[in-house]
């Protein structure tokens, strides 16, 4: 708000700084365009004295006309790709990515060895179908658990 310049006292002030742009803005259009307006009588003065005092709480989005014209000037200043840590933010570069691939065929996977027979109390019909991957990578493979099958 303006009210006072140094030890003059604007009249009828305060006043914000959208009416001060309403009231010089206005006051250069009317004195530019007198002959237009003239036969019109003092219509148009008062039409823009009701334009300043209207203005006075004026918000735009909640915020001043200053500035929220101050941010419109700020954001169609932007570069379209926008900033990034206060640079403008760039596309890299494109390169060209050269390489190679070999597709080489399967490997053959071996087939299990078959159960051995186990003397014992366990039947060996049993133990051929039991000899799980992790049995044979342990070196197991077709030896029996210790149990206690049939007593003893």
């Amino acid at each position: 708000m303006l009210g006072k310049l140094g030890d003059w006292v604007i009249w009828f002030g305060p006043y914000s700084p959208a009416q001060l742009v309403v009231i010089g803005g206005g006051a250069v259009l009317l004195i530019n365009t007198f002959a237009w307006w003239s036969w019109l009588g003092p219509v148009p003065v008062v039409l823009w004295l009701v334009a300043a005092w209207a203005v006075r709480g004026a918000k735009i989005g909640g915020i001043s006309p200053s500035t929220a014209v101050l941010g419109l000037v700020q954001l169609l200043s932007q570069p379209q790709s926008g900033r990034i840590a206060g640079r403008a933010a760039r596309d890299v570069r494109p390169t060209l990515l050269t390489g190679s691939f070999v597709i080489e065929p399967p490997r053959a996977v071996a087939a299990p060895a078959p159960a051995r027979a186990v003397s014992g109390g366990v039947a060996s019909a049993r133990l051929s179908g039991s000899a799980t991957g992790l049995s044979q990578l342990l070196g197991g493979a077709g030896r029996p658990v210790a149990s206690s099958v049939g007593g003893s």
